[in-house]
């Protein structure tokens, strides 16, 4: 995740932020003075910071349920996304982000309504229902959070905060899980039926699978989710986009910066503007295992940035 202007925060691993203007000093992290104040910055980015687009605050859950879902998103691959926020430690916030997001799935037409007020009628029509998320954002979390998300059956994000000075903000994803309805990370086939009978027996099902398996094997907090058009790799946003393969080769569709990487006519392209299927602006064409390979660090470039 982002920390300012591209410098990186990793709390867990004892990596530390500098201000190198005028010598070197060490930027010291703190928590927020109040929860509103993490809650009101994500809210104002959070397509930036999360990959997810904000449709309300403090959402009502209505005088049965009486309760407030803090953030009401919906992300990139289009699957809704409860938002809860703590400013320390708190043992309750995965049982209260599920505890809304129990609601939501059993309120669905109140959240379309929502998308269809915020996005249009199109986006409140493909609502990706198979894979709805709760990201929770607070100053730590307990190693029986970190068990708890991996035992859950829903997709559940663990991501830490720390504010540096009055400037920058660290996000930190401590732990992500796709829930028991998302698909297994490794030895399955990429791609819906349809898509797999297109590839079985030649060529292209051996790539796609080595495709899958160097994406997956990355870091281990990703996760795959898969929609009629493309499957998603994502952190806790996507970092790359697979569409089933078709005339002999594979388009993938990248988080990296166009700008920043070298565009190889045949291989890899500037795709900002143009419609596809998936997110990113970088399209990777392949064909062979050694488009793969020079793949590779185009994937871990996406995968820094996601």
């Amino acid at each position: 995740m982002r920390v300012g202007q591209g410098s990186v925060w990793r709390g867990a691993s004892g990596l530390k932020l500098f201000n190198t203007k005028g010598g070197v000093t060490e930027v010291a992290p703190r928590l927020a003075e109040v929860e509103a104040d993490v809650q009101d910055l994500v809210e104002a980015h959070m397509e930036t910071m999360l990959g997810v687009r904000f449709l309300a605050s403090e959402y009502s859950t209505g005088p049965v349920h009486g309760g407030r879902i803090d953030s009401l998103g919906i992300d990139e691959n289009g699957a809704p996304v409860i938002i809860e926020y703590k400013r320390g430690t708190d043992a309750g916030v995965i049982n209260q982000g599920l505890f809304y997001l129990s609601w939501l799935i059993d309120h669905r037409d109140a959240f379309c309504h929502v998308v269809r007020d915020r996005l249009g009628f199109q986006a409140a029509s493909q609502v990706l229902w198979s894979a709805p998320r709760l990201i929770c954002v607070a100053g730590d979390f307990t190693r029986y959070d970190i068990h708890a998300v991996r035992e859950h059956r829903h997709a559940i994000d663990l991501v830490r905060y720390r504010f540096f000075g009055n400037e920058h903000l660290g996000l930190d994803a401590v732990a992500s899980f796709a829930g028991r309805t998302g698909l297994p990370k490794a030895g399955r086939r990429l791609g819906t039926a349809k898509a797999q009978r297109t590839v079985a027996g030649g060529s292209m099902a051996k790539l796609a699978a080595a495709v899958d398996e160097t994406l997956l094997g990355l870091g281990e907090d990703l996760t795959k989710v898969e929609n009629q058009t493309y499957t998603a790799y994502r952190r806790i946003q996507n970092y790359a986009c697979l569409v089933p393969p078709k005339k002999a080769k594979l388009l993938l569709y990248l988080k990296a910066d166009p700008k920043k990487v070298d565009l190889v006519p045949g291989f890899a392209r500037d795709v900002t503007g143009l419609g596809h299927h998936g997110t990113g602006d970088l399209e990777l064409t392949l064909q062979s295992e050694r488009d793969l390979e020079r793949a590779v660090e185009y994937f871990r470039q996406s995968y820094a940035v996601a």
